[in-house]
Protein backbone atom coordinates (compact mmCIF):
# COMPACT_ATOMS: atom_id res chain seq x y z
CA UNK A 1 0.00 0.00 0.00
CA UNK A 2 1.47 3.38 -0.50
CA UNK A 3 2.18 5.08 2.51
CA UNK A 4 2.75 8.61 2.67
CA UNK A 5 3.92 10.62 6.62
CA UNK A 6 2.33 13.46 7.60
CA UNK A 7 3.03 15.23 10.57
CA UNK A 8 4.35 11.86 11.79
CA UNK A 9 0.97 10.36 10.65
CA UNK A 10 1.66 7.06 8.03
CA UNK A 11 -1.80 7.82 5.90
CA UNK A 12 -1.60 4.61 4.70
CA UNK A 13 -2.85 3.06 7.94
CA UNK A 14 -6.17 5.78 8.24
CA UNK A 15 -9.38 4.60 8.64
CA UNK A 16 -12.52 5.09 6.86
CA UNK A 17 -15.68 5.30 8.84
CA UNK A 18 -18.64 4.00 7.23
CA UNK A 19 -21.65 6.82 7.51
CA UNK A 20 -23.24 4.55 10.02
CA UNK A 21 -20.23 4.64 12.34
CA UNK A 22 -19.97 8.63 11.82
CA UNK A 23 -23.75 8.51 12.79
CA UNK A 24 -23.41 6.60 16.03
CA UNK A 25 -19.93 8.63 16.79
CA UNK A 26 -21.68 12.21 16.02
CA UNK A 27 -24.62 11.41 18.36
CA UNK A 28 -22.11 10.66 21.19
CA UNK A 29 -20.02 13.74 20.48
CA UNK A 30 -23.38 16.01 20.86
CA UNK A 31 -23.68 14.12 24.30
CA UNK A 32 -20.27 15.50 24.83
CA UNK A 33 -18.11 12.19 24.30
CA UNK A 34 -14.92 12.94 23.84
CA UNK A 35 -13.51 9.91 22.67
CA UNK A 36 -15.87 9.41 20.12
CA UNK A 37 -15.32 13.12 18.50
CA UNK A 38 -11.31 11.81 18.87
CA UNK A 39 -12.31 8.64 16.98
CA UNK A 40 -14.56 11.28 14.38
CA UNK A 41 -11.66 13.25 13.68
CA UNK A 42 -9.31 10.19 13.31
CA UNK A 43 -11.53 8.67 10.48
CA UNK A 44 -12.20 11.51 8.65
CA UNK A 45 -8.10 12.46 8.45
CA UNK A 46 -8.73 10.67 5.16
CA UNK A 47 -11.28 13.20 4.03
CA UNK A 48 -8.25 16.34 4.79
CA UNK A 49 -5.71 14.54 2.23
CA UNK A 50 -8.33 14.49 -0.59
CA UNK A 51 -9.08 18.33 -0.14
CA UNK A 52 -4.95 18.54 -0.10
CA UNK A 53 -5.23 17.64 -3.57
CA UNK A 54 -6.76 20.62 -4.61
CA UNK A 55 -3.58 22.57 -3.28
CA UNK A 56 -0.90 20.93 -4.96
CA UNK A 57 0.07 23.96 -6.88
CA UNK A 58 0.82 25.62 -4.01
CA UNK A 59 4.65 26.01 -2.77
CA UNK A 60 3.46 25.13 1.03
CA UNK A 61 3.82 22.70 3.44
CA UNK A 62 1.63 19.48 3.15
CA UNK A 63 2.32 19.24 6.85
CA UNK A 64 1.06 22.55 7.66
CA UNK A 65 -1.92 22.60 5.47
CA UNK A 66 -2.86 19.20 6.72
CA UNK A 67 -2.60 20.83 10.71
CA UNK A 68 -4.57 23.27 9.11
CA UNK A 69 -7.27 21.02 7.70
CA UNK A 70 -7.53 19.16 11.16
CA UNK A 71 -8.79 22.52 12.55
CA UNK A 72 -11.64 22.50 9.77
CA UNK A 73 -12.16 18.92 10.34
CA UNK A 74 -12.66 19.64 14.12
CA UNK A 75 -14.71 23.13 13.57
CA UNK A 76 -17.00 20.55 10.86
CA UNK A 77 -17.42 18.29 13.70
CA UNK A 78 -18.23 20.48 16.50
CA UNK A 79 -21.01 22.81 13.95
CA UNK A 80 -22.33 20.00 12.13
CA UNK A 81 -26.38 19.55 12.71
CA UNK A 82 -27.56 15.68 12.17
CA UNK A 83 -30.79 17.89 11.13
CA UNK A 84 -28.77 19.43 7.84
CA UNK A 85 -29.99 15.80 6.35
CA UNK A 86 -26.71 15.46 4.64
CA UNK A 87 -23.50 13.93 4.40
CA UNK A 88 -21.33 14.94 7.03
CA UNK A 89 -18.33 14.66 4.50
CA UNK A 90 -20.62 16.91 2.36
CA UNK A 91 -20.52 19.42 4.99
CA UNK A 92 -17.01 18.75 6.59
CA UNK A 93 -15.20 19.46 2.82
CA UNK A 94 -16.04 23.35 2.27
CA UNK A 95 -14.98 24.15 6.17
CA UNK A 96 -11.39 22.22 5.75
CA UNK A 97 -10.67 24.13 2.20
CA UNK A 98 -12.26 27.15 4.11
CA UNK A 99 -10.26 26.79 6.93
CA UNK A 100 -6.86 26.13 4.52
CA UNK A 101 -7.84 29.30 1.88
CA UNK A 102 -8.34 31.40 5.17
CA UNK A 103 -4.53 29.88 6.57
CA UNK A 104 -3.28 30.84 2.91
CA UNK A 105 -4.51 34.38 3.34
CA UNK A 106 -3.10 35.13 6.35
CA UNK A 107 0.33 34.24 5.03
CA UNK A 108 1.01 34.68 0.90
CA UNK A 109 0.46 37.43 -1.28
CA UNK A 110 -2.45 36.80 -3.30
CA UNK A 111 -2.88 38.58 -6.40
CA UNK A 112 -6.68 39.14 -7.36
CA UNK A 113 -7.57 39.75 -11.28
CA UNK A 114 -8.77 43.11 -12.48
CA UNK A 115 -11.80 41.57 -13.34
CA UNK A 116 -12.82 40.13 -10.34
CA UNK A 117 -12.10 43.25 -8.23
CA UNK A 118 -14.08 45.12 -10.89
CA UNK A 119 -17.29 42.58 -10.56
CA UNK A 120 -16.55 42.24 -6.68
CA UNK A 121 -17.06 46.08 -6.19
CA UNK A 122 -20.28 46.22 -9.13
CA UNK A 123 -22.11 43.51 -6.73
CA UNK A 124 -20.95 45.71 -2.99
CA UNK A 125 -22.97 48.78 -4.93
CA UNK A 126 -25.67 46.61 -5.81
CA UNK A 127 -26.04 45.19 -2.90
CA UNK A 128 -26.25 48.51 -1.19
CA UNK A 129 -28.48 49.98 -3.24
CA UNK A 130 -31.21 47.40 -3.59
CA UNK A 131 -30.85 47.30 0.70
CA UNK A 132 -31.80 50.71 0.63
CA UNK A 133 -34.45 50.40 -1.82
CA UNK A 134 -36.04 46.99 -0.81
CA UNK A 135 -35.23 47.03 3.02
CA UNK A 136 -33.02 43.43 3.11
CA UNK A 137 -30.34 42.24 1.20
CA UNK A 138 -30.11 40.43 -2.35
CA UNK A 139 -29.50 36.88 -2.67
CA UNK A 140 -26.13 35.99 -4.42
CA UNK A 141 -28.71 35.11 -7.20
CA UNK A 142 -30.35 38.45 -7.31
CA UNK A 143 -26.99 40.03 -7.76
CA UNK A 144 -25.03 37.48 -10.52
CA UNK A 145 -29.04 37.88 -12.56
CA UNK A 146 -28.62 42.13 -12.45
CA UNK A 147 -24.49 41.47 -12.82
CA UNK A 148 -25.32 38.83 -15.93
CA UNK A 149 -22.93 37.34 -13.91
CA UNK A 150 -22.64 33.42 -12.42
CA UNK A 151 -23.31 33.14 -8.89
CA UNK A 152 -20.19 31.36 -7.85
CA UNK A 153 -17.90 34.36 -9.36
CA UNK A 154 -19.81 36.81 -7.78
CA UNK A 155 -18.91 34.46 -4.77
CA UNK A 156 -15.73 33.75 -5.71
CA UNK A 157 -15.02 37.77 -6.16
CA UNK A 158 -16.13 38.74 -3.32
CA UNK A 159 -14.10 36.97 -1.21
CA UNK A 160 -11.18 37.44 -3.13
CA UNK A 161 -10.64 41.48 -2.47
CA UNK A 162 -11.16 40.40 1.30
CA UNK A 163 -7.32 39.54 0.51
CA UNK A 164 -6.59 42.60 -0.43
CA UNK A 165 -8.06 44.98 1.26
CA UNK A 166 -8.63 45.82 4.85
CA UNK A 167 -12.22 44.91 6.35
CA UNK A 168 -12.86 47.92 8.07
CA UNK A 169 -12.35 49.77 4.67
CA UNK A 170 -15.49 52.19 4.22
CA UNK A 171 -17.15 51.41 0.74
CA UNK A 172 -20.00 53.88 1.25
CA UNK A 173 -20.62 57.36 4.10
CA UNK A 174 -23.16 59.41 3.15
CA UNK A 175 -21.84 62.06 5.63
CA UNK A 176 -23.50 60.31 8.85
CA UNK A 177 -23.55 56.27 8.28
CA UNK A 178 -20.35 55.06 7.43
CA UNK A 179 -20.48 51.14 5.92
CA UNK A 180 -17.59 49.20 5.96
CA UNK A 181 -16.44 46.28 3.68
CA UNK A 182 -17.15 43.73 7.10
CA UNK A 183 -20.98 44.80 6.89
CA UNK A 184 -21.18 43.78 3.28
CA UNK A 185 -19.23 40.60 3.50
CA UNK A 186 -19.95 37.33 5.47
CA UNK A 187 -17.36 36.05 7.71
CA UNK A 188 -16.21 32.21 5.76
CA UNK A 189 -17.70 30.61 8.54
CA UNK A 190 -20.87 32.15 7.73
CA UNK A 191 -20.79 31.66 4.07
CA UNK A 192 -20.43 27.82 5.19
CA UNK A 193 -23.10 27.38 7.20
CA UNK A 194 -24.83 29.26 4.17
CA UNK A 195 -23.76 26.74 1.48
CA UNK A 196 -24.90 24.02 4.23
CA UNK A 197 -28.07 25.21 4.22
CA UNK A 198 -27.88 25.35 -0.05
CA UNK A 199 -27.21 21.91 -0.21
CA UNK A 200 -30.06 21.16 2.76
CA UNK A 201 -32.32 23.19 0.24
CA UNK A 202 -30.96 21.35 -3.27
CA UNK A 203 -31.41 17.84 -1.67
CA UNK A 204 -35.06 18.74 0.03
CA UNK A 205 -35.56 20.04 -3.79
CA UNK A 206 -34.26 16.98 -5.81
CA UNK A 207 -37.29 14.94 -4.15
CA UNK A 208 -39.95 16.59 -6.00
CA UNK A 209 -41.38 15.86 -9.00
CA UNK A 210 -40.81 18.14 -11.86
CA UNK A 211 -44.37 19.70 -11.67
CA UNK A 212 -43.76 20.73 -8.27
CA UNK A 213 -40.30 22.03 -8.74
CA UNK A 214 -41.41 24.47 -11.35
CA UNK A 215 -44.18 25.45 -8.90
CA UNK A 216 -41.43 26.02 -5.83
CA UNK A 217 -38.78 27.51 -8.38
CA UNK A 218 -41.71 30.10 -9.88
CA UNK A 219 -43.48 30.78 -6.31
CA UNK A 220 -40.07 31.22 -4.41
CA UNK A 221 -37.27 31.88 -7.00
CA UNK A 222 -39.17 34.15 -9.49
CA UNK A 223 -41.94 35.55 -6.75
CA UNK A 224 -44.90 34.51 -8.84
CA UNK A 225 -48.37 34.30 -7.52
CA UNK A 226 -50.29 31.22 -7.52
CA UNK A 227 -52.40 32.28 -10.19
CA UNK A 228 -49.69 33.64 -12.87
CA UNK A 229 -48.71 29.97 -12.28
CA UNK A 230 -51.80 28.55 -13.13
CA UNK A 231 -52.11 30.06 -16.23
CA UNK A 232 -48.95 29.46 -17.25
CA UNK A 233 -48.88 25.55 -16.24
CA UNK A 234 -52.74 25.40 -17.49
CA UNK A 235 -54.47 24.11 -14.47
CA UNK A 236 -56.49 25.85 -11.57
CA UNK A 237 -55.26 27.97 -9.09
CA UNK A 238 -56.66 25.21 -6.41
CA UNK A 239 -54.29 22.76 -8.29
CA UNK A 240 -51.47 25.21 -7.87
CA UNK A 241 -52.13 25.81 -3.91
CA UNK A 242 -52.46 21.80 -3.37
CA UNK A 243 -49.25 21.09 -5.70
CA UNK A 244 -47.62 23.59 -2.91
CA UNK A 245 -48.69 22.34 -0.23
CA UNK A 246 -47.99 19.13 -0.70
CA UNK A 247 -44.04 20.18 -2.41
CA UNK A 248 -43.32 21.51 1.16
CA UNK A 249 -44.35 19.21 3.04
CA UNK A 250 -42.04 16.98 1.12
CA UNK A 251 -39.05 19.43 1.79
CA UNK A 252 -39.80 19.95 5.20
CA UNK A 253 -40.15 16.22 6.01
CA UNK A 254 -36.69 15.83 4.15
CA UNK A 255 -35.32 17.63 7.04
CA UNK A 256 -36.25 15.52 9.50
Amino acid sequence: MYKVEITGVDTSKLKILSNEEMNELLVKIKNGDQIARDKMIEGNLKLILSVLKKFNDRHESQSDLFQVGCIGLMKAIDNFDMNFNVRFSTYAVPMIIGEIKRHLRDNSSIRVSRSYKDLAYKALAYKDEFQKNNHKEPSIEEIANFLEAKSVDVVLALEAIQDTISMSTPIYDNGGDIIELEDQIGSDDQIMENWAKNQMIKEAFSRLNEREKRIIYHRYYEDKTQSEIATELNISQAQVSRLEKNALKIMHDSFN
